[in-house]
């Protein structure tokens, strides 16, 4: 394999040598050698790093999150990557055809001496302001995948997460549903050989990004409409909906009680409420890795299981619900492959990114070193299920 001195690697790529220093210093393009007198060299390989870092710095990611996407250099994740850019821009540059037939349209307007259209005007404003989108609901998705997929390879309850809690939902066939939060909707895709063509189901999201999953999900499921609205404000009249269903969704609300009240108002007298959520040891032993490897890492920028969790949620709940009962589901993890966690670790929403990129190959050895003697490494589960009867 060839090796290229700073300047020389810098020149070919045509970028400044300043650039190549400050990936380094970022921990995005760490050289794959170094002479006996210390000078940085660069291969082959690490073209097509430096391809990666500056395509997804233009598609809008930053560099924490380049540094979460670029950490894999095997053939598998490169075609990944490249898929990934090749999607992104093919989005770009349709946003782009928008925005130009949308200035052309307004030009006209202008040109004709018309009454200006102000709707064509507030069009062309959200066209502007709509690119950050597309990067913003890839990581969304891709981060709520990583982390149901650690779940999926390494649960040992042989009923899954999703159809348990269908399971508990004791659906009727003709209830009108409203969840929110729904996802990718991957609940009631586990779950589509259960459903009854009778079922009207609203799929709610305050991503646009997520409803866009969940419709492609469920292509062709004559049983669902989708909203996209702010879970504070339910558009819907009172009394709407037999059941709502919110998964891992409470501790994400700015305000727990007014959503409580717009989910109390929009269900029906005797309906039911279907909230789930996790306790304070789910998932400890992640924490107390990242704690083990950095105490200044966290995960979340607040404990989500302090803000509605099954400690506390029926004591949140209890204001709007008198008959609230509790189901918890039983499981843990078996992770055999370290990459997983890590992966997981990556996906969360902490500061763990602004600490990793400084030593990331330490953070490697204390993985493996976990997986010593060991066949497995043990993860703790706690969730559960609380189910409300309005009144």
């Amino acid at each position: 394999m060839r090796y290229y001195k700073t300047g020389e690697f810098a020149k070919m790529a045509n970028v400044s040598i300043r650039t190549i220093r400050y990936y380094d210093q970022k921990g995005l393009l760490k050289p794959s050698a170094m002479t006996p007198k210390g000078y940085r060299l660069y291969s082959d390989d690490d073209f097509v790093k430096l391809q990666q870092i500056l395509s997804l710095k233009y598609l809008g990611f930053s560099l924490e999150e380049i540094f979460s996407m670029t950490i894999k250099t095997d053939r598998d994740s490169l075609k990944e990557s490249l898929s990934l850019q090749n999607k992104l821009i093919t989005q770009k540059i349709s946003h782009l055809k928008a925005v130009q037939t949308s200035l052309k349209e307004t030009e006209s307007l202008l040109d004709s001496k018309e009454e200006i259209d102000w709707k064509a005007i507030l069009n062309l404003i959200h066209l502007s302001t709509m690119e950050n989108d597309l990067v913003d609901q890839y990581k969304n998705s891709t981060n709520v995948e990583i982390r149901i997929r650690l779940h999926e390879k390494y649960s040992v309850n042989p009923v899954h997460w999703f159809n348990w809690l269908y399971q508990e939902y004791h659906l009727q066939g003709q209830e009108k549903i409203l969840e929110i939060g729904c996802g990718n909707g991957s609940l009631w895709k586990m779950n589509e050989q259960y459903l009854s063509k009778d079922l009207d189901i609203t799929l709610n999201d305050v991503s646009s990004g997520m409803i866009h999953d969940a419709k492609e999900n469920l292509k062709g499921l004559s049983q669902f409409t989708y909203h996209q609205f702010d879970a504070h404000h339910i558009p819907y009249k009172d009394h709407s909906f037999d059941v709502v269903i919110a998964n891992h969704v409470m501790f994400y609300l700015k305000d727990i009680p007014q959503a409580l009240r717009e989910i109390k108002r929009a269900l029906k007298k005797g309906g039911l409420f279907y909230v789930s959520t996790y306790g304070r040891h789910h998932m400890k032993e992640i924490r107390d890795l990242t704690k083990e490897f950095n105490p200044k890492v966290t995960l979340s920028s607040v404990n989500l299981y302090d803000l509605f969790g099954l400690e506390n949620g029926e004591e949140i709940l209890a204001p709007y619900f008198h008959d609230i009962t509790l189901q918890r589901y039983d499981d843990h993890l078996e992770v055999t492959d370290m990459n997983e966690i890590a992966n997981y670790i990556i996906s969360c929403h902490g500061n763990q990114l602004e600490y990793l990129a400084k030593d990331y190959e330490g953070f490697r050895k204390l993985l493996e070193s976990k997986m010593k003697n060991h066949k497995f490494f043990y993860v703790t589960k706690e969730a559960g299920l609380f189910i409300c009867r309005n009144d």
